[in-house]
């Protein structure tokens, strides 16, 4: 098995592994599965005509490109990539058929697109062959297209497929063959971007609502998303996130009307990426109260403020899934009520050695559907508090990928998504 993972275009071999370019990026091979000898020449050619192609034109561009990067793995021998000779069958658009030093073979069935959307991932069922001498033909679906967005590289990966666009960014996995991946080159036909930013206060308060594992495989139409953001969003941009998720195949629409949450961890990733945790203000704060009398002051604080605070980030995590834990505690407190925080807690603002971190939400949606239980103030919903988490530094990151392992996927896969 050949891996090639690039930033740049460069020749390089196995025995360079890890090699180290003149710009100073770093390049590793690897190999595997037995195969021994294995080398490979990813130098792609930097040139790119970057006008529009369609049809037989992009077909044939895209053919060339496939030529290359398969030319790139120097023990790769006597393969060929043709056009699909059956125009009315046409469940692909390229064939290549790849000999292996084991005797078997692989083909890539290659669907080329113009403007690949992910609504319209091209899920088709390949089936692997043995003939009669014991020799298998493994079967890999492949997209390729001008240019291939992280979505819809994010859904090949997820589904099998491989992938590969004009610039000759790719990642080919045939298991038990060879792997090349290659990401960084300049796209030679980039469409334009939806305006949509998923990161903002009020594309925040859609998100969370479709995110949140209560309301997890409901039927939405577009007024009951309206009804539930809190606080409040206009129907014109309910009407404009709705399309730009459907588009990405975040939500899909339901036969009976509305839609459903489609995909929640490339819509959670989607928005973790767009996410502003720095547009809430933090503050340190330390208090002589602990304990009992700490979590009285602090139940207290919340009835007083009808729900505008709670537990966030670590403090949160604690309660949700346990796995990092800090000397201080994390607190979400609306900006209305930080005089009252200060009363009931006792507290008062330091500049070092606080042992309160409190955050001053920019949005009051940070506060949309929070955990409760008896005898203890409430936490940060789950996502909101996965997302604040992957933001927060320290151990972050770490804490988040546990409460995601041990909260969030168990919670979405009991209503039904398969993850």
């Amino acid at each position: 098995m050949m891996r090639s993972k690039s930033h740049a275009p460069a020749t390089i071999s196995a025995s360079d592994s890890p090699a180290r370019l003149d710009s100073g990026r770093e390049i590793r091979l690897e190999h595997v599965h037995g195969f021994s000898h294995v080398h490979g020449n990813v130098k792609l050619t930097d040139s790119m005509n970057t006008r529009r192609l369609s049809g037989v034109a992009l077909e044939k561009a895209l053919a060339a490109k496939l030529r290359e990067l398969l030319s790139s793995v120097a023990w790769l021998k006597g393969w060929e990539v043709s056009v699909n000779p059956a125009p009315f069958e046409r469940a692909f658009d390229l064939l290549a058929t790849i000999p292996l030093p084991t005797k078997n073979r692989v083909e890539l069935w290659v669907e080329c697109r113009d403007l690949p959307r992910p609504s319209q991932f091209p899920y088709v069922a390949l089936r692997n062959d043995f003939s009669s001498d014991g020799k298998r033909t493994t079967r890999v679906p492949v997209l390729a297209a001008p240019f291939i967005s992280e979505r819809m590289a994010e859904l090949c990966q997820k589904h099998g497929w491989g992938w590969f666009d004009l610039a000759g960014n790719c990642r080919l996995n045939v298991p038990d063959g060879f792997f090349i991946e290659r990401s960084g080159n300049d796209p030679a036909h980039r469409p334009p971007e939806p305006k949509v930013n998923l990161g903002t206060r009020e594309s925040s308060r859609i998100v969370r609502a479709l995110l949140v594992a209560q309301n997890a495989g409901r039927r939405w139409t577009q007024r009951d998303l309206l009804q539930d953001c809190q606080p409040g969003v206009s129907i014109g941009l309910v009407n404009k996130v709705v399309s730009f998720l459907r588009a990405q195949a975040f939500v899909m629409d339901r036969e009976e009307g509305g839609i459903r949450l489609h995909d929640p961890l490339g819509l959670l990733a989607a928005w973790r990426a767009a996410y502003r945790f720095d547009r809430h203000q933090r503050r340190g704060y330390f208090t002589l109260k602990q304990g009992r009398a700490f979590r009285e002051s602090l139940a207290s604080l919340e009835s007083i403020t009808g729900g505008h605070s709670a537990y966030a980030a670590f403090s949160a995590a604690e309660f949700q899934a346990p796995h990092v834990r800090q000397p201080k505690t994390w607190l979400f407190v609306g900006a209305e009520w930080e005089d009252e925080f200060r009363a009931e807690v006792e507290a008062k603002p330091v500049d070092s050695g606080e042992n309160l971190a409190v955050l001053i939400p920019d949005d009051d949606g940070v506060f949309y559907l929070q955990e409760g239980q008896a005898g203890r103030p409430a936490c940060t919903n789950p996502v909101q508090t996965y997302v604040d988490l992957c933001h927060c530094g320290s151990r972050g990151e770490e804490a988040a990928e546990a409460l995601l392992e041990q909260n969030l996927k168990p919670a979405w896969k009991a209503r039904g998504f398969k993850l």
